[in-house]
């Protein structure tokens, strides 16, 4: 057998684990910045999940500007920690984590904001409950993203189009910025 029989299921635990927390404490982050209601039961479960490790952050890193800085400060420690340990399972000097985690980041950034959109316009088809907890947070989430397309772009004939021009916009943004970041830092991945 291969060095890689068990480091590629290694490779996958890391990836699973750690990219399931990050997502959440940045869904976290972004519910915060689009002041999505904290008393929702999806909320809640998120602020569950990661109260016990933002709570002592919160002791030494202020907000700033009304936003949970200890939010993104995790997100960026545990991005980098994520890919330090890739680094070493792969045969690669992790010292870059650091800067390698940035690209990372904004491309998890760009990814969450597009399936927000995209699970809201497949929503909008079978006309869901506008009172159900998940279509309230996903309101919240995406309404920033839609509504500037929604004025720019019309309903054509009761049809609305803004979701398919922020998931366009979305993907290029993706494509020009997340490439040449991840050639600046340097990163493997």
């Amino acid at each position: 057998m291969s060095g890689a029989y068990l480091t590629n299921p290694l490779v996958f635990l890391v990836q699973t684990l750690f990219g399931l927390y990050i997502t959440v404490v940045l869904i976290r982050f972004l519910l915060q910045w689009a002041r999505a209601d904290f008393y929702n039961p999806f909320s809640q479960f998120i602020v569950r999940i990661t109260s016990p490790v933002l709570r002592p952050l919160r002791q030494v890193i202020p907000s700033v500007g009304g936003m949970d800085t200890a939010s993104l400060v995790l997100v960026w420690l545990l991005q980098t920690l994520e890919l330090a340990l890739l680094a070493l399972l792969l045969g690669f000097n992790p010292i870059g984590a650091p800067l390698w985690s940035l690209p990372a980041l904004l491309e998890l950034v760009l990814n969450i904001a597009l399936f927000a959109v995209l699970i809201r316009a497949l929503l909008s088809w079978i006309n869901p409950d506008p009172y159900n907890p998940a279509i309230g947070l996903l309101t919240r989430l995406t309404d920033p993203l839609l509504r500037p397309a929604q004025r720019a772009l019309p309903p054509i004939s009761g049809i609305d189009l803004s979701p398919l021009a922020v998931m366009i916009a979305l993907v290029l943004l993706e494509m020009l910025l997340v490439p040449p970041f991840k050639w600046l830092t340097g990163s493997p991945f």
